[in-house]
């Protein structure tokens, strides 16, 4: 095999008789074998596993058994997220050695699809700041972005066709970016959170991470189901809001050419642009989130905090400081003004409204000391509207930029639709050095 094939072409390659679902898993785990020691965007591959399980989606595909897109498919899932029989550490000592009882609810519905599960992703610590040791691919002396570190590096060096990943902040939306993939955060409550490690109940989500919108609309079918109209072809030329205000005012320079210039290049094909401004609410979007995130975080890690503080690294151990000295009338106010949020980026969105804005402030940092700043994503995880970036452009130190996009509430497939025109009309064709 040459190279790695999108999901949507490997699924229908397998279909075909013209792919095995072995020869892809092996594939991946040359890439593994080859990459990883340098990248460590896994913490466990279950090789014996990925092969058994590639040979009986192969049989069963052979005797006439059609599980659906994903079947044969080899994919990542970020360690929070439990996986029956493996540990899920959330890369924390706390949890060394717990081992999932069950399948979380998202890994049950790949399961049924009939994919195969390579293995476990790096998470940071519980989810939050503090970096892991994750490397990008486009470069290793900067960051893949957190805390879906290992899903997005991963996916962008080719280990994998995609990742799970999750969102409390940025989470999905941000490495993607850095990485130069796709990645998707669903409407809010579309994917079930059964089983997956708790930062915040009121703002966490599971997303996917791939290399194109058309994967991502694959997985988002197997696991968080199809809606009404969700089989539409890529949508006519769309009318697309741009957010100049805070995004395209606070974004360096690379990433405001990179936007600009993509933006151009959307209008050129027939996208009709049109300026848009944030309500006022949302300039307590941050201090709001982070004061829910904080309360949520501290309840979650509430009796583990109290017994051993000193197990939890620098940034994880300060937010659940500040959640637990946080003012209950101070969390009761963010959530109404969370409501509030949500309701005026409804009337802002319309009916069929999608924004569209960077997806970063910058490409993705140099060193491992941080994971980036996710305050370009954090707003619409807070407002539960679906988001997704792709890759649009180049900076001039040869790593990707991202343009994200979102919809109104419960719009996934309308977004995706819109995505994938984009995408389409960007050509985006670049590749890590590595691969």
């Amino acid at each position: 095999m040459e190279s790695l094939p999108t999901i949507v072409e490997a699924s229908s390659l397998i279909r075909q008789g013209r792919l095995s679902p072995v020869d892809l898993v092996e594939h991946c785990l040359q890439q593994i074998d080859a990459h990883d020691g340098r990248l460590h965007a896994w913490v466990r591959i279950d090789a014996a596993g990925a092969r058994r399980e590639a040979r009986r989606q192969h049989d069963l595909l052979r005797s006439g058994t059609d599980l659906g897109p994903l079947q044969g498919i080899p994919l990542g899932v970020k360690d929070i997220i439990d996986v029956a029989g493996w540990p899920t550490e959330a890369g924390s000592p706390l949890l060394a050695g717990r081992v999932a009882a069950e399948d979380a609810a998202v890994v049950g519905r790949l399961r049924n699809g009939g994919a195969v599960l390579l293995g476990k992703t790096v998470t940071t610590e519980f989810a939050f700041l503090d970096p892991a040791s994750t490397r990008n691919p486009w470069n290793p002396e900067h960051t893949p972005g957190g805390s879906s570190s290992g899903s997005a590096a991963a996916v962008a060096a080719g280990m994998c066709l995609g990742a799970l990943g999750s969102q409390t902040g940025g989470s999905i939306i941000r490495p993607a970016s850095y990485c130069g993939v796709a990645g998707l955060k669903a409407t809010r409550g579309r994917i079930e959170m059964r089983g997956v490690v708790p930062v915040s109940r009121s703002l966490d989500h599971v997303g996917p991470i791939a290399r194109c919108v058309g994967d991502l609309r694959l997985l988002l079918g197997t696991i968080g189901g199809w809606s009404s109209g969700s089989e539409a072809a890529y949508c006519t030329p769309p009318k697309l809001m741009v957010i100049r205000e805070y995004f395209l005012d606070r974004c360096d320079e690379a990433v405001r050419e990179a936007t600009l210039s993509a933006l151009e290049c959307l209008q050129q094909a027939g996208a009709e642009l049109i300026s848009s401004t944030l309500p006022e609410s949302f300039r307590n979007v941050h201090s709001m989130h982070r004061c829910i995130m904080a309360v949520e975080a501290a309840e979650a890690h509430f009796d583990s905090f109290a017994r051993q503080p000193d197990a939890y690294s620098q940034h994880i151990g300060a937010l659940l400081e500040e959640g637990l000295t946080t003012f209950a009338v101070d969390y009761s106010l963010s959530l109404r003004h969370q409501q509030l949020f949500r309701e005026q980026i409804g009337q802002m969105l319309g009916e069929d409204g999608v924004a569209v804005m960077p997806a970063t402030m910058t490409p993705a940092p140099r060193g491992l000391e941080s994971t980036g700043d996710p305050s370009f994503n954090s707003p619409w995880t807070y407002a539960g509207v679906p988001a997704v970036t792709i890759p649009c452009g180049m900076a001039p130190d040869g790593l990707p930029c991202g343009l994200q996009l979102i919809a109104p509430e419960g719009r996934d497939e309308l977004l995706i639709e819109v995505a994938r025109w984009c995408e389409e009309k960007l050509e985006f064709q670049d590749k890590p050095p590595l691969i």
